[in-house]
């Protein structure tokens, strides 16, 4: 059985409806929260779903930063290379309408955080701040600017430091998505939830050749949505409880407007 499909020639298509092919397909795409300083120390906030990690050793990060309508550069994209940092903040559930507001195309310096009544904790290892309630963050350091065509600037960055809430991770790094519960992009205006998911664990060539497909299994999981961050001691979980979540997923078998 097959799809019946249409084709498209991007060569032939003009950059907005290739922009709708990508968004409507590439889904759910990871929302990077990204936070910089300018040069006079100004906070600027926006959300960017062109996003994802790229490789773990060095850890780099990619950003997809669309210029304004008029060509120049966002807030975003000037503040890191004027000061070669920059922090994504993972966007959870209950930040989805802060996360909106501060995709507002704002004025040049004008305080997003603010308007969407969000605080600061000062970064670590950068001078870019994290959001203070993201449930996890990282703080970048410039890697490279990739030079493709006057529509966009891609970004990569090496992460440097990472914040996590405390009961979110254990002491082996695994991390329960439960209390993540990050939002992804969807095309348009839709976004998507990560409560609701299956495990897959990887196979090897002695099971599918004596099962077949059916050595493959899915195990569905049903999160429920993060509470308020508490202290992990008064949380009732333990790194055990944590690990004993994560191991299969993590273990092969056998082993508003956009900004961008």
């Amino acid at each position: 059985m097959t799809f019946e499909t249409r084709d498209f020639d991007f060569a032939a298509l003009a950059p907005r409806d290739r922009y709708k092919i990508l968004i409507g397909t590439v889904v759910p795409r990871p929302i990077a929260w990204v936070t910089t300083v300018d040069k006079q120390g100004r906070v600027n906030a926006g959300p960017y779903s062109f996003f994802n990690c790229l490789s773990a050793d060095p850890a780099i990060v990619a950003l997809g930063v669309e210029y304004r309508a008029d060509g120049s550069s966002k807030d975003t994209a000037r503040n890191i290379r004027d000061t070669g940092v920059f922090t994504v903040n993972i966007v959870s559930e209950a930040l989805a309408e802060a996360m909106v507001a501060t995709a507002v195309d704002f004025d040049h310096g004008v305080d997003e955080l603010a308007i969407a009544g969000l605080e600061t904790a000062p970064g670590k290892a950068v001078a870019s701040p994290r959001i203070a309630l993201a449930p996890a963050a990282l703080e970048c350091r410039l890697h490279s600017f990739l030079d493709i065509r006057d529509s966009r600037d891609i970004i990569l960055g090496e992460v440097v430091h990472a914040h996590i809430r405390a009961d979110a991770v254990n002491d082996r790094l695994h991390v329960d998505p439960a209390l993540i519960d990050a939002v992804g992009r969807m095309g348009g205006t839709g976004y998507a939830l990560t409560r609701d998911f299956f495990d897959l664990p990887t196979t090897n060539e002695t099971a599918l050749k004596a099962e077949g497909m059916a050595s493959l299994r899915r195990t569905p999981r049903r999160l429920p949505g993060a509470p308020p961050p508490v202290a992990a001691a008064a949380s009732g979980r333990s790194d055990s409880a944590i690990g004993s979540q994560d191991e299969a997923r993590m273990t092969p078998t056998g082993a508003s407007k956009r900004k961008g």
